[in-house]
């Protein structure tokens, strides 16, 4: 019985050790830009980039918190240590990587022109001039439209939030909107509030300004934690977690990231 209890007294030594060398790890996200973050139903946050944030913890042996916040507040506030790594969908761009550090590229979206379907509109400054176009503020849609359609004509009106530029959209107040492929599709054209919208033309490109894939943003030098969040990403590539998610919430396209 002693014996026991010794084991007993040890097992509950080691698997509060475990508990203990379990590092926190804090995301932060803006939870309105579905599919790859969002609030379901019941308020509990869903999405691609929520079940990759848990596959890598898991990998990665760290007890995951959420921290929400704008879009384009994010890298300030991950600056000021409001949390750890920035995990919502965030493009690693030259821009960026001047204030912030990034992990290995995890995935890549194209980012692509919504109009009604019909409109013979195409994603151009030529084809867009006088038109309305709205982005999400703080993306890198908003820098590219701005740089490339703005000075040539075309109204680039900045959203805090995706969701009221689909409804803008839908209210005649807009004329399209450039966003990332899949949250076009699975956040708008996939919904009733969707029907008479369609993407057109090819996607756009400037690898300058709409960067190498999707990466967490860390704190410039945290080195730390970018060595360990990296060799967890090389787990979920290898082991096809990133093909499954990509399955389930991008149907179709191929995500896969620069090397």
């Amino acid at each position: 019985m002693k014996k026991l209890n010794a084991l007993f007294v040890a097992l509950g030594m080691l698997t509060s050790a475990h508990a203990l060398a379990q590092e926190t790890l804090r995301y932060g996200l803006e939870s309105q830009y579905p599919p790859f973050e969002s609030r379901n139903a019941q308020g509990e946050l869903e999405g691609f980039d929520i079940e990759l944030g848990k596959a890598i913890c898991q990998v990665g042996n760290f007890d995951c918190k959420w921290v929400e916040s704008s879009f384009d507040a994010l890298i300030p506030a991950l600056q000021a240590k409001k949390f750890d790594a920035i995990n919502s969908a965030m493009n690693i761009t030259e821009a960026r990587a001047k204030n912030i550090d990034f992990t290995k590229p995890i995935y890549r979206i194209p980012t692509m022109l919504i109009v009604k379907a019909g409109e013979k509109l195409l994603p151009t400054a030529e084809s867009l001039k006088g038109k309305n176009i709205g982005v999400l503020q703080g993306s890198i849609q908003e820098t590219y439209a701005k740089k490339h359609w703005e000075p040539q004509g075309v109204t680039v009106t900045s959203y805090q939030d995706q969701n009221q530029v689909y409804n803008d959209m839908v209210a005649g107040r807009l004329d399209g909107t450039l966003v990332m492929s899949a949250a076009g599709q699975s956040g708008f054209l996939d919904k009733p509030q969707g029907k008479g919208f369609a993407f057109v033309g090819k996607p756009v490109e400037d690898d300058t300004i709409l960067g190498s894939g999707i990466g967490f943003g860390l704190r410039k030098g945290d080195a730390k934690l970018k060595g360990e969040l990296d060799a967890a990403i090389t787990k979920v590539q290898a082991d096809g977690t990133i093909t499954k998610l990509a399955a389930k919430f991008f149907p179709g396209i191929d995500v896969t990231a620069a090397k």
